[in-house]
């Protein structure tokens, strides 16, 4: 029989942490989630004006056999930035394939449109999203925020507002 796990969260998966950073005044924020061992993946992208890094690596008869970490951003294109300071966190922590002397995690990232929910845009040259990736990383756990929390805070669609969920079943 098929139940929810303990949390019901992604986190019930053994070896996968999530964290979540936010940036109240800009509106938006950044989920990340880490697996502890580089975990089997695939990303399958669709829309009409998609964003995401990484992804393409994953194609079956590459070189990149998993990720390290999975990133979820506001901030449209602006929010592919998160996904370096994941990769920053985790390079910094030994994590990824080794090429020469460098470490290099695979970090796949995809961002939503959170441009026009009301947030202070205005970053100039620096938006906020490498900081907000560098702190989800940090905060990883097996607990983590859901609704307005991570990349849920900004999120709608259309007039709804959105947010960020998480599920497990279990055998």
């Amino acid at each position: 029989m098929i139940r929810p796990g303990p949390r019901n969260l992604i986190t019930d998966v053994a070896g996968i942490l999530v964290g979540n950073a936010e940036d109240h005044h800009v509106r938006s924020g950044t989920t990340v989630v880490l697996a502890e061992e580089t975990a089997t993946a695939a990303a399958d992208v669709r829309g009409g004006a998609p964003a995401t890094r990484g992804a393409s690596a994953l194609v079956p008869g590459g070189i990149v056999l998993g990720a390290d970490a999975v990133t979820l951003s506001g901030g449209s294109a602006f929010g592919l930035a998160a996904a370096e300071g994941v990769m920053s966190w985790l390079a910094a922590r030994g994590r990824g394939m080794l090429f020469g002397g460098s470490r290099v995690p695979s970090v796949v990232g995809a961002i939503l449109f959170d441009l026009l929910n009301g947030g202070d845009k205005a970053w100039g040259e620096e938006p906020p999203y490498r900081r907000l990736g560098l702190a989800a990383s940090d905060r990883a756990g097996p607990a983590f925020g859901l609704g307005n929390a991570g990349a849920g805070l900004g999120a709608k669609a259309g007039s709804l507002k959105g947010g960020l969920g998480s599920a497990s079943f279990v055998y």
